[in-house]
């Protein structure tokens, strides 16, 4: 009855074609086994986070509005113990005035590199608001000053395996006596990749480690939290960051990023957030400790919808005969799914149709434009409660061949699965494809 009711709805009240809703059910029960471990590995990741919680006896004398400079912040203290509990790392930064990902992961390689030492990145070129961070000469507007490069340290990179996964003889062949951090991107990016597995972070820290002690392992866990029972800190990477309107802010979060690891990494990298004899100190939270703490509680819940989400995002294109990665049905490191169409008119559509799905600014039509940070054009839909909030249902998508577009989000998997059957739909009524012709 109620998934009939449910049908109807969609039909009546939204405009979408019956035979889409059909299709998506029988991708959905492909899934059946999947999504049962999912919910499994959030159940998991719950526990563990209302652990982090009850041994740090969080109150409500945690969620006040500290002044001034920020100084003797009870509320920020807690919020930083609870991280370094549930990435079980020795100290954590979770500040809102790290403005985003690349923020974090900027500020983490500005404290833990010197002039002289080298940045290996080993999972191929990184993001590409990074390439510029680290002045590459081929990265966007890579005439800015300020980037490592820039300040003398030295970069090279260490492309991923035929089986787009880490080269681990590459990886030791190429640690020089100037290498000081061995970095690793966990999630897709812009690349068509699917994210590093766990196990592949795992084999490459333990290897680093082995060969070379005093070499910083580090990791860029963007949209990899909680989508497995473990994290890269787990098995002895030293350092990691992300950002708070991804996984770990389920939703909640207003802006800000964290950088969890080794006390004394974590004290370095401080004093590049603020400056030196200050560090951690200082940094007002502006009434944000609520928003983070409990976004963090919510969060394995939101990444598990996220998670299926991308599941079903896959399945569903992966069965009209587009190329998918991660491909369909295969176990997943992070929350982006990304669908090739090679072709702009699609990719545009696909994008347009998940900004159509949001409940904000789902009036509003997406089109390319000049990003800052960004070679090409990029189209974005983000009609996002908190703006660029990417575990949010959004979309997006550099204009450039084979035009791939990246899904991700969904604060719950019933708005995700929504805007997967509002794109198909879309681009049906467009006559972009045909679920008639699934395979």
């Amino acid at each position: 009855m109620a998934e009939r009711i449910y049908k109807e709805h969609l039909i009546r009240d939204f405009g979408i074609n019956r035979g889409i809703l059909d299709y998506l059910d029988r991708m959905e029960e492909k899934l059946g086994d999947s999504f049962q471990e999912m919910d499994e590995i959030c159940a998991i990741n719950q526990l563990k986070v209302l652990k982090a919680f009850q041994d740090n006896n969080i109150n409500d004398t945690h969620f006040g509005w500290n002044t001034g400079y920020g100084y003797d912040d009870v509320g920020r203290e807690a919020v930083e113990k609870v991280y370094a509990s549930i990435f079980h790392t020795e100290a954590a930064l979770v500040r809102p005035n790290l403005v985003n990902g690349t923020h974090a992961i900027a500020t983490t390689l500005f404290g833990i590199l010197k002039p002289g030492e080298e940045l290996l990145e080993v999972t191929g070129t990184p993001y590409d608001t990074l390439q510029t961070v680290i002045g590459k000469n081929d990265a966007p507007e890579s005439d800015f000053t300020g980037t490592l490069m820039d300040y003398g340290i030295q970069y090279r990179e260490v492309a991923l395996g035929e089986d787009m996964d880490v080269d681990l003889d590459a990886i030791v062949n190429a640690i020089q006596p100037e290498t000081k951090v061995v970095a690793m991107q966990r999630s897709t990016g812009y690349d068509w990749r699917p994210a590093i597995p766990l196990e592949s972070l795992r084999i490459v820290t333990e290897t680093v480690h082995r060969l070379r002690p005093d070499i910083i392992v580090m990791v860029d866990n963007c949209y990899g939290e909680f989508v497995d029972v473990q994290e890269p800190t787990d098995f002895g990477v030293d350092v990691m960051a992300g950002s708070l309107i991804k996984n770990p802010g389920g939703g909640l979060a207003l802006s800000g990023g964290y950088i969890v690891g080794r006390s004394d990494l974590i004290e370095r990298i401080s004093y590049r957030l603020t400056c030196p004899g200050i560090g951690a100190e200082c940094g007002l939270t502006f009434g944000q400790n609520r928003s983070v703490l409990q976004g963090m509680f919510l969060a394995p819940k939101v990444v598990n919808a996220a998670v299926k989400g991308a599941m079903l995002c896959g399945a569903a294109y992966d069965g009209l005969g587009f190329e998918v990665m991660p491909p369909a049905y295969s176990k997943r490191s992070d929350i982006v799914q990304a669908i090739q169409f090679k072709d702009p008119d699609k990719t545009i559509a696909f994008c347009q149709a998940i900004q159509s799905a949001s409940p904000i600014d789902a009036y509003v039509t997406p089109i390319p434009w000049d990003m800052p940070g960004y070679e090409d054009q990029v189209i974005m839909a983000a009609g996002a409660f908190v703006q660029g909030s990417s575990i949010e249902l959004s979309a997006d998508a550099p204009l450039r061949e084979p035009y791939i577009a990246y899904f991700q989000g969904g604060l719950t998997y019933e708005h995700a699965r929504y805007g997967i059957i509002k794109s198909l739909d879309t681009m049906v009524k467009k006559g972009l494809i045909d679920v008639e012709e699934e395979r």
